[in-house]
């Protein structure tokens, strides 16, 4: 799970990797024998009995810098990955971080851009929302509404959603179940593990070789397995 490329002078969150961090990491992915994909090819290659060299990339929020610093490394490595993005804020920025600098998000034009790049788009709500805290109408427009706005964006069907913040419950997953999602990623949903709610790992710009193995290592002993995957 990674969220900015770009410059992390100033990262309280910590959702920022530089490119030359992130270089080291898709390389130590290379030398392991895996190769990064996006979700969907993930789980379908997983639901073939195949994949087992495969690592799904994700990239929550649809940062700007995406297109400047991460498609051209996906690109050097001849990786895939999966982008989250939020039609309701098309050219905006990170409001709803209310520490640290105002980061802007991809416009229309840089999610097309994404996608023809042979970048996976998913949803990741319209305006990034807790749904755990949304009313029933605003609920449906962030799952629903999102994808079909993401459809006729990049003319592809979107199916894959990400829950803002990671937050999630059942109602939540059923809204995003309803709306047709083919899966959803979390962070860590415990029990509540399922296609709809995929636990990942977060990387950030400390993760060096050393720690990328022991977080690979965790993530299969603290998360539940999921049935073909």
């Amino acid at each position: 799970m990674y969220h900015s490329v770009g410059d992390c002078a100033d990262d309280p969150y910590r959702i920022t990797v530089t490119p030359e961090r992130l270089a080291r990491q898709l390389r130590w992915l290379e030398r392991r024998g895996q190769r990064g994909v996006g979700v969907a090819e993930l789980l379908a290659a997983r639901a073939r009995g195949a994949g087992h060299d495969l690592v799904g990339l994700t990239f929550d929020d649809g940062y700007a810098d995406f297109t400047e610093h991460a498609l051209p490394l996906l690109h050097r490595f001849g990786f895939g990955a999966t982008l989250y993005v939020l039609p309701g804020r098309l050219g905006g920025d990170n409001a709803w971080d209310p520490l640290g600098p105002r980061k802007p998000l991809l416009t229309a034009d840089g999610i097309r851009r994404a996608a023809d790049g042979g970048v996976e788009i998913g949803s990741h709500g319209l305006t990034h929302l807790d749904l755990t805290r949304a009313d029933d109408r605003t609920l449906k427009a962030e799952t629903a509404e999102s994808a079909a706005l993401l459809t006729d964006l990049t003319g592809t069907p979107v199916t894959g959603f990400c829950y803002p913040y990671g937050t999630i419950d059942p109602r939540a997953i059923g809204a995003v179940r309803e709306a047709g999602y083919d899966y959803a990623v979390a962070i860590d949903p415990g029990p509540l593990t399922s296609r709809h709610a995929l636990p990942r790992v977060h990387v950030g710009q400390r993760d060096t070789a050393v720690r990328l193995h022991l977080k690979q290592r965790l993530h299969r002993v603290r998360r539940r397995a999921v049935a073909g995957v």
